[in-house]
């Protein structure tokens, strides 16, 4: 007999993991429906819709529709049968697991999409990442750095704990159609200029982007027709990122809001840089596994699930934290090693296709929601 798992997301537009799993799961096994808490419709409703894939919207705004957002979450649940909750990000976890626990749903699983950010941020909101751990029947701990937060900051017992690494549709970073490249360059209007450094990281202070510029500046002297592609390039930050490319030309550094052909993007890059200031500033860190799936080499420091299998000088070139220097040296290293460089893009396709292929994350989901 089939199972009835609802998926219960927030704030959420456009996200590839689940559009992956509403196609991918088994079928014969499970009716997967979604109820998305927006306060408007997104790309991802509108694929689950064009995909016959059962969605319903509850509005949530402010913290006043809370308590019709729970009502209306328990009839939606209570009439869809449900038998399995999964949740996704702070206001589902907590409309959806409130919910879903009054509705008598016995299997309220959430998954932790953040490290220690509230604890150090937001010492306040520890009290309601406390209260979905208590209401939770299980966590999917995305890294062993978050599951580690759980037992060690949050005191949630081992037992309850599961350890999903995300899963990637990899055959789309691998088979990139040569015009869908350079249609990008074209609407960058980018021109011969090499070589191209790329970074896709928000303008926040953690994200360490003000440590990847000083190198840049380094960067050109050698290489005077560089260019820097910075994407995601909005944030809390972006006065200070502004200040630091003050004297950078404006020919040779690009920012990009918000690129939809992520595929296309990183075939852009010669080298590619991401570098948080800390291990627990990525609770998972996708942009790890895109980069090494890409082909691109890569100069990283140690954060979230890089932690877990990027080897420095094997599948990647890896810095110390807030370190300009060590990032431009890592740079000119790759730019001048080909030999290197293709070293560490086979070492680095051939991990994440062991470790983060999309089927061992739909698998260990499975026999997640079919535990008793």
């Amino acid at each position: 007999m089939k199972k009835n798992v609802t998926y219960i997301i927030s704030d959420i537009n456009k996200a590839l993991a689940f559009e992956w799993i509403a196609t991918y799961i088994d079928k014969t096994k499970f009716n997967i429906d979604f109820i998305l808490i927006n306060d408007g419709t997104s790309d991802l409703e509108e694929y689950l819709t064009e995909n016959q894939i059962p969605v319903l919207r509850v509005h949530y705004k402010r913290k006043i529709d809370g308590l019709l957002a729970i009502y209306k979450v328990y009839k939606i649940l209570k009439m869809r049968k449900t038998q399995v909750v999964h949740t996704h990000l702070f206001i589902a976890n907590l409309v959806g697991l409130t919910a879903a626990f009054f509705a008598g749903v016995k299997k309220r699983i959430y998954t932790r999409h953040h490290s220690d950010f509230h604890h150090v941020k937001f010492p306040k909101a520890v009290k309601y990442d406390r209260y979905v751990n208590f209401i939770s029947t299980d966590i999917i701990a995305i890294t062993e750095i978050v599951k580690q937060i759980l037992i060690s900051l949050e005191k949630v017992p081992e037992e309850k704990i599961q350890l999903i690494h995300h899963g990637f549709q990899l055959e789309g970073f691998y088979n990139v159609p040569i015009q869908s490249v350079e249609n990008l360059k074209i609407k960058y209007k980018i021109h011969n200029q090499s070589p191209v450094i790329g970074a896709i990281s928000r303008y926040t202070e953690w994200k360490g982007v003000q440590y990847l510029i000083p190198a840049y500046k380094q960067l050109l002297e050698k290489y005077p027709n560089a260019l820097l592609i910075m994407a995601n390039a909005y944030g809390d930050y972006k006065h200070e990122i502004k200040n630091l490319l003050k004297d950078v030309p404006e020919k040779n550094y690009i920012e990009i809001q918000f690129e939809n052909d992520l595929f296309s993007l990183y075939k852009l890059f010669n080298v590619f840089v991401h570098i948080p200031i800390n291990i627990r500033a990525e609770a998972f860190g996708q942009i790890y596994v895109e980069a090494l799936a890409s082909g691109v080499p890569s100069v990283f420091t140690l954060a979230g699930v890089a932690d877990e299998f990027i080897v420095n000088n094997y599948n990647a070139l890896t810095v110390s934290y807030k370190n300009s220097d060590e990032v431009y040296n890592a740079i000119i290293k790759l730019i001048e090693n080909k030999e290197l460089c293709d070293f560490l893009v086979k070492n680095g396709r051939n991990d994440i296709k062991e470790k983060f292929h999309l089927n061992r994350m739909i698998l260990a989901l499975q026999n997640l929601y079919i535990e008793k």
